[in-house]
């Protein structure tokens, strides 16, 4: 809470700080009221693993979180719906968009309205030319992708609050390429997996940890299609990844 003390000069006093009902360390942003994260669908080609890693992240925060998968004019059908078939039920509002043609744009404005959403994702995805696209006469800086790497170059720097409409605000956050697990341990992550639920009551033993246990209702569900592959192995290579992190330990 501020004073004004002159609103010419913008000049005011903090009287009182109120509890944050939210906050990320990554990207370090509190008070919002969901994330977005933008992935493109290819040029980079989507990196699963880091897109699982922040949705547990925002799981773990309670916080409603929508997937937009960006470049969709430049994709095939095949591999846009290879994407929806993987996360349709992750637990996540998943949307497909085109900055460049300005398709979808405005199914994520419906998604955002009336909310302060933090918009997150890795660099070279879109991200910056979607924000430009919700926005009327303000532009921001876009980047190229290496043509060497497919990978994009930084062009957020820094965390800034955008104004939508009167009540609708996002927050831009510089791009990422790595993210860290923090409070998981191996017996919690299949939790983090909404998926795996209606199959877990199927495995023979409670504690199944679906890798190589038998009669495994995850793994079956798996084989017959009803799970995502893709998600299954950022499941198990995660898991790799946390007895890693414990034996360094």
């Amino acid at each position: 809470m501020i004073e004004v003390l002159d609103e010419a000069l913008l000049l005011g006093n903090i009287i009182s700080i109120l509890p944050r009902k939210s906050e990320i360390i990554r990207p370090a942003v509190a008070n919002v009221d969901q994330a977005m994260i933008i992935f493109a669908i290819v040029r980079p080609d989507p990196n699963f693993n880091l897109l699982d890693r922040f949705l547990i992240m925002m799981q773990q925060k309670g916080l409603p979180c929508i997937i937009c998968f960006n470049k969709q004019d430049i994709a095939s059908e095949e591999e846009k719906e290879e994407i929806k078939q993987a996360y349709e039920n992750c637990g996540c509002k998943v949307l497909f968009s085109s900055a460049l043609e300005a398709d979808g744009i405005d199914e994520i404005k419906d998604v955002l309205m009336h909310k302060t959403t933090t918009v997150a994702g890795p660099s070279g995805v879109g991200k910056s030319s979607i924000i430009n696209a919700l926005q009327e006469g303000v532009t921001m800086e876009t980047g190229d992708i290496s043509q060497k790497i497919e990978r994009g170059r930084h062009t957020t720097r820094h965390s800034q609050m955008i104004a939508i409409n009167e009540d609708t605000y996002i927050l831009d956050t510089p791009g990422f390429s790595s993210l860290g697990l923090f409070d998981v341990d191996a017996m919690s992550l299949r939790m983090y997996y909404p998926e795996f639920e209606e199959y877990m009551n199927e495995c023979r033993f409670l504690d199944c940890m679906h890798l190589s246990e038998p009669d495994c209702g995850v793994k079956r569900a798996v084989e017959e299609g009803f799970i995502s592959s893709i998600r299954y192995e950022n499941y198990k290579s995660l898991l790799r990844s946390l007895g890693e992190e414990k034996a360094r330990l």
